[in-house]
């Protein structure tokens, strides 16, 4: 797997107070955003050492620097159609108090940076995978962000991501 820079504030305009920078990716035709102070790295999707029996959204291990790293496809996770893996699919790295996860999703756009009255709350979806897991809605231009809470999505999906991964 090649590593690619990991957008930083640099990248974005500078934050001003109270803005949370957000790492803005792709899954199908929808935009969303999670804070870019969990992201470690992003790689291109590569080499994946699967599990028998997993989840389907499970794609299985990466060894990443003397780590093994479960990876994670948001796509599937999320209910969407079938994924298809091209040089566009991107593993973003996560960092979390006892670990990494990594997602797999369609493409990275960029971080932006947003102010409070650019988040609104989101939605009521009861009923939907997405409950407790969208932690607002970032409008940005013509943009609609869904603002995610990757921990949470994490441990709904049975991968606490703060739980060590057993050797």
């Amino acid at each position: 797997m090649e590593s690619t820079t990991t957008p930083t504030a640099a990248t974005s305009q500078p934050a001003q107070a109270g803005e949370r920078e957000l790492l803005v990716f792709g899954l199908g035709k929808e935009e969303y955003a999670i804070d870019i102070g969990l992201v470690q790295e992003i790689r291109g999707y590569g080499a994946v050492t699967r599990i028998a029996n997993a989840r389907a959204c499970l794609k299985g291990f990466i060894h990443l620097r003397g780590s093994i790293v479960p990876l994670l496809d948001l796509r599937i996770a999320l209910g969407q159609a079938e994924p298809a893996y091209d040089a566009s699919t991107v593993v973003i790295i996560l960092v979390f108090a006892h670990g990494a996860t990594g997602v797999v999703v369609d493409r990275v756009a960029d971080v932006v940076p947003l102010a409070p009255a650019q988040l609104k709350p989101p939605p009521q979806l009861h009923g939907s995978a997405m409950a407790g897991h969208v932690t607002a809605i970032g409008a940005l231009d013509e943009r609609m962000l869904i603002v995610l809470d990757m921990d949470s999505l994490l441990a709904g999906l049975g991968m606490h991501a703060n739980a060590k991964l057993a050797a």
